[in-house]
């Protein structure tokens, strides 16, 4: 067949589809709670959108598609909302995504309410993120999309509400067509009389994605598979301006801060250095770092007090010269002291840096009780402790910050139900409901592991959410759908980096809900806020799964905010 043979056929089967969408009953309805929507989902009947923010935050809505018959050629074109003053926010400003599903066939372990299907995560972009141009051919695309018969499909539509926009009311609409058809969608956006401060409250430590993806690309190349990205700064450019919009802390440029030894002995950070991180701040929002291990420079703390206490002193001299009061630096000393090898490692190093209550803060992810009374206790080695979601105790804890000690916390494969799992087949709100239960227990900061792109256990990512299958060849043993992973391999959709998922989406929500209580807390309403969270997220183990209860208590804290203003 010659190529205008192939067109033409190819404009006829177009045709086809349609005139089938124009006779075909088309659903078409919104959704605007935390929630996945999978294939099999029944239509929905709600069409038009109403959604509030504050100003300098984003929100979203979900438009979602099915028809007994195929529909060739979906798109969304958004409009302008028009607001007070004829202020407008504009639709090219929207960022526009379809839902990309995966097929769940194998549950993650101790998911005991889970159903096989197809299930949305990964989230393609209408354009380039940091470009904001039409992306070109690719293996996945968003737009047009053609709609197979019995199934559903959503796409994601993320509002940006700039910190000059007025209060009040912002309506529009937003058309989905098909062909020369198109249904209407009506959306009507509240902003709230307050702003979103620029750097969030909440600590963030999530690992670097552009790491992970070095790895990943060297195996796939050493395989035969795809080669290696040539342009890593663009990547590394691409992932900063994504985890910024996600509220996440970004890593800056290799070695820029480390302290350098001078020839008296003593340790500094160059001031050029600073100058560059501080900018990386400005520009990417960045609230903590993740700062090298003193072992880089010291084989034994006690031993080398003196050189660890020169070490420590370049970090003071640097947060003095960085003038960021919001960043902390803290290092990662150890990973999970599991024996009591472990314990007195933390028990030596620990101590050693604790007791110079210096600028560089120690973070050990263990809970803030001692596993075995024989291997002695962390008291006095750990600034911050971080612990499992199930290893919370309230009790504990409360010590521990009574003594000005600070509480994060992190999400991993020995969770204890019903605590909120992070994986694909556990529901969307598992991601947002962290952040409520964290402010109500005073916890500053989450902990994830995996650099957000832990792909190197699939050789797809796209096509197999098995990211961490620890199944034996007879089938047995656990696995975890998405572990690891809220990211994936932009190249995919037409360019290098990253692309977010629904569950990033959701975490992000969650950040800027913690905003709201923290907003309330600085202003000395904490105790009417913790009358709001108390009912939706009592502790680790006992809190509210319907999404919808957290929608009316975000817009309760609004009011409660805005009243406060007056």
């Amino acid at each position: 067949m010659n190529h205008r043979m192939a067109l033409l056929f190819g404009w006829i089967a177009f045709g086809i589809l349609m005139a089938s969408a124009a006779s075909a009953d088309l659903k078409v309805w919104t959704l605007t709670r935390t929630e996945h929507v999978r294939r099999d989902a029944a239509p929905g009947t709600q069409v038009a959108v109403k959604i509030a923010a504050a100003k300098n935050e984003w929100e979203s809505f979900q438009i979602l598609v099915r028809c007994d018959e195929p529909v060739g050629g979906l798109t969304i074109v958004p409009g302008d909302l028009n607001g007070p003053d004829s202020v407008k926010i504009p639709a090219k400003d929207a960022r526009l995504f379809r839902q990309h599903q995966l097929e769940l066939t194998v549950p993650t372990a101790r998911n005991k309410t889970f159903k096989p299907g197809w299930y949305p995560d990964a989230l393609i972009p209408f354009r380039h993120p940091v470009t904001r141009e039409p992306l070109g051919a690719a293996r996945f695309q968003a737009v047009p999309f053609d709609l197979p018969a019995n199934q559903t499909h959503g796409f994601w539509v993320d509002i940006y509400v700039p910190t000059n926009a007025p209060a009040g009311k912002y309506q529009g609409t937003y058309v989905l067509r098909a062909g020369g058809k198109g249904v209407e969608i009506p959306v009507t956006l509240t902003v709230w009389d307050f702003d979103l401060p620029r750097i969030v409250t909440i600590k963030t430590a999530f690992g670097w994605p552009p790491d992970r993806m070095r790895s990943y690309y060297r195996q796939r190349a050493k395989a035969g598979k795809e080669e290696e990205p040539k342009d890593w700064d663009a990547i590394e450019s691409q992932v900063c301006e994504m985890l910024t919009r996600h509220h996440i802390n970004c890593s800056p440029p290799r070695g820029i801060m480390v302290p350098q030894k001078q020839e008296d002995g003593s340790f500094r950070i160059p001031s050029e250095n600073i100058a560059k991180f501080r900018e990386f701040c400005d520009r990417y929002q960045v609230n903590a770092l993740l700062t090298p291990h003193p072992r880089s420079v010291v084989k034994d703390p006690e031993a080398e007090r003196d050189t660890l206490h020169a070490w420590l002193k370049a970090w003071d001299e640097a947060a003095k010269e960085l003038n960021r009061p919001n960043v902390l630096f803290y290092t990662y000393l150890k990973d999970e002291p599991n024996d009591e090898a472990a314990y007195k490692y933390v028990q030596k190093w620990g101590r050693a840096i604790c007791s110079q209550k210096s600028a560089l803060k120690v973070l050990v992810v263990e809970q803030t009780w001692t596993q075995k009374k024989e291997w002695g206790d962390l008291y006095g080695a750990i600034d911050i402790w971080c612990p499992l979601f199930s290893l919370f105790k309230p009790e504990s804890a409360a010590k521990r910050q009574a003594l000005g000690e600070t509480i994060w916390t992190y999400t991993a494969l020995c969770q204890r139900e019903p605590t909120p799992w992070w994986h694909i087949d556990y529901p969307l709100l598992n991601y947002r409901v962290p952040a409520w239960i964290a402010w109500r227990y005073g916890i500053k900061g989450i902990l994830y592991w995996g650099g957000l792109s832990y792909w190197k256990g699939v050789d797809d990512p796209w096509t197999d959410p098995k990211t961490l299958d620890r199944r034996g060849k007879d089938g047995a043993g656990p696995n975890y759908n998405g572990e690891g992973s809220l990211v994936y391999p932009a190249r995919a959709v037409g360019y290098e980096g990253i692309v977010p998922s629904l569950r990033l989406k959701a975490l992000r929500d969650s950040f800027e809900d913690y905003e709201y209580l923290s907003i309330l807390e600085r202003t000395g309403l904490a105790d009417q806020a913790r009358k709001v969270v108390m009912p939706l997220a009592g502790s680790w183990f006992k809190w509210e799964t319907a999404p919808g209860a957290y929608e009316k208590a975000r817009a309760t804290l609004a009011e409660m905010i805005v009243n406060a203003k007056k």
